[in-house]
């Protein structure tokens, strides 16, 4: 939480703690020995900013009515140089503390302060965190449930490393397994194609006009060299031509959605350096391996899975699950990652406890493996939901979805909804510029107060370094409440890190925006006093520098005119 925040909270535990003991020092209370209490911010902050439950939970140790332990903590209660006003009894024994005028006073200066900073925190302690999401397949292009993930991915990564972990971004390369075989075969049978007839497609490989223009791009340079040569060796050149190509696609794609990875982990790492060969024989070592039918099976069933599953296939092939509990052991013991974040689609509910099981079998700490299972999303327009067909090839792709609407429509639109929610993305309220489009709202919000203070300096008033006496006369309603929201970033941005939802972020800054358009409409800027023209100057400056620094985060421009 914020300074000024954090200082709020230990003076109201302290002014409970001070004003409890001398209630049983004077024999008002009997003695006991003080538990925990909560101190929270009421949904209807009218009653109070703060609502302490001490009475409550002390009602067993003095033995006496929660509001009679409440009335004799406030009789002994100071609030002397604190950001506490006053304090009052509700119900059957919560405390409501008021805040000062100081405490409204101090955010300000604090965001003047802290400026591009404000929000951060140091929460996480430096925790190493590595977040991979998308490690879409490289045979193809990414379906609009990459979309999703990028958006959401890549803004949990900067949450989490605002709310103070060390983060880094990571993409899971397939390129090994059953779907670079089948990469390898749809590319065959497509420059097959080229010089021979009756080549026909199974139902199963990829049909995609990709696949096609890969073919026809080796046709162009090696000609029909390849015809006569063996299925194997023709395969492994046109995956070896084409796999790269895809790769580098979906890097320059990740780019244009402004997403960078500080690392671009291949599959075929561990088959190559004997990674996950030696996973196998470690699960054989773990005592939680046996065979059946010439197949080497892991038994998840001894760690709460509904069933057990193949490690090795009777032809000695391993499953794909090896590779992959070979990559989370490389996360988790190799690069020594204190937490693995993975972002899935909700397909893999099954999957998550069989990688966790064996990560335990290995002496891994399998709560430092967390899955966010994203649900997929469907595209609307005019009211309708686009069908598109993926075997066709129709599919709308992360490209096309791109080249239709702008950048931080996608982004903020993508994290709009908690991940495990379903989502209707709306193409026409993505390119809607009004009120109504979300991320339009927030950009026009930060673009008006840019407006108000050029118009400012355009008739002579000079903006002046926010003073405490100043801001000491906001005091009207929609003023507070703009400042107690303003307070409160540093606190979303870790909750966002702690339950891994961006949406929090997205739902604050909307909130923020709508909070200034508000106070700006009680609250006159130009043509009064001096000094509370100066004041509310500056509380459109500290919402300015909030609303930019949330649209940072997300990776959202933050436009001065609009």
């Amino acid at each position: 939480m914020s300074v000024v925040v954090n200082k709020a909270k230990e003076e109201i535990k302290n002014i409970i703690i001070t004003a409890t003991e001398k209630a049983m020092a004077d024999g008002s209370l009997q003695t006991a020995e003080l538990s925990a209490f909560t101190i929270e911010v009421p949904s209807n902050r009218s009653h109070g900013d703060y609502a302490v439950n001490a009475a409550m939970v002390w009602s067993r140790l003095f033995k006496c009515a929660p509001r009679m332990i409440a009335e004799a903590i406030i009789s002994h209660a100071t609030f002397e140089d604190s950001y506490i006003e006053k304090a009052e009894i509700a119900g059957p024994g919560f405390i409501n503390l008021f805040l000062s005028q100081k405490y409204y006073t101090d955010i300000i200066l604090d965001v003047e302060q802290k400026g591009e900073d404000y929000g951060k925190s140091d929460f996480g302690k430096g925790e190493r965190v590595l977040v991979e999401f998308v490690s879409a397949n490289p045979t193809g292009p990414m379906h609009i449930g990459n979309a999703r993930g990028g958006a959401l991915g890549d803004c949990l990564a900067a949450v989490m490393s605002a709310a103070g972990y060390y983060t880094e971004r990571e993409f899971y390369i397939n390129d090994a397994g059953n779907q670079i075989n089948k990469f390898g075969l749809s590319l065959d049978l497509r420059y097959l194609q080229l010089y021979k007839d009756g080549i026909e497609m199974p139902e199963d490989s990829y049909h995609g006009e990709d696949i096609i223009n890969h073919a026809k791009a080796f046709s162009e340079i090696y000609g029909d060299s390849f015809v006569e040569k063996t299925e194997e060796e023709r395969r492994k050149a046109l995956v070896e031509f084409a796999l790269p190509q895809n790769i580098e696609g979906l890097q320059n794609d990740l780019l244009k959605y402004r997403i960078k990875y500080d690392t671009w982990f291949k599959e075929s790492t561990l088959h190559n350096n004997g990674e996950a060969k030696r996973i196998i024989e470690l699960l054989k070592e773990s005592g939680y391996t046996y065979t059946m039918e010439d197949a080497l099976w892991f038994k998840a069933t001894d760690f709460g899975c509904d069933k057990d599953f193949v490690l090795v296939r009777a032809n000695g092939v391993p499953t794909y699950v090896v590779p992959d509990i070979a990559y989370h052991y490389n996360k988790l013991v190799t690069r020594k990652f204190d937490k693995a974040i993975d972002i899935l689609g909700a397909d893999h509910h099954g999957y998550v406890p069989r990688l966790k099981a064996a990560l335990t079998a290995l002496g891994v700490d399998a709560s430092r493996l967390d899955v966010v299972l994203m649900q997929m999303v469907r595209l609307v327009r005019d009211g309708e939901v686009i069908k598109a067909s993926k075997r066709s090839g129709k599919a709308i792709t992360l490209v096309t979805l791109l080249d239709e609407v702008p950048i931080d429509a996608a982004r903020f639109f993508f994290n709009l909804r908690e991940p495990n929610s379903h989502f209707d993305f709306d193409l026409d309220l993505a390119v809607n510029e009004s009120n109504s489009n979300p991320v339009y709202y927030v950009q026009y919000a930060y673009a008006r107060i840019c407006s108000i203070l050029r118009n400012l300096e355009a008739e002579g008033i000079v903006s002046q370094e926010a003073d405490a006496n100043k801001l000491a006369l906001l005091k009207e309603p929609e003023e507070k409440e703009l400042i107690l929201h303003i307070a409160a970033l540093t606190d979303e941005i870790v909750a966002s890190a702690r339950v891994y939802d961006p949406a929090k972020i997205t739902h604050y800054v909307q909130e923020l925006a709508t909070k200034f358009h508000k106070f700006y409409a009680a609250c006159r800027v130009k043509g009064i006093d001096e000094e509370l023209m100066q004041a509310r100057i500056s509380l459109c400056k500290a919402s300015a520098t909030v609303i930019k620094n949330v649209l940072t985060l997300l990776k959202i421009e933050a436009p001065e005119k609009m």
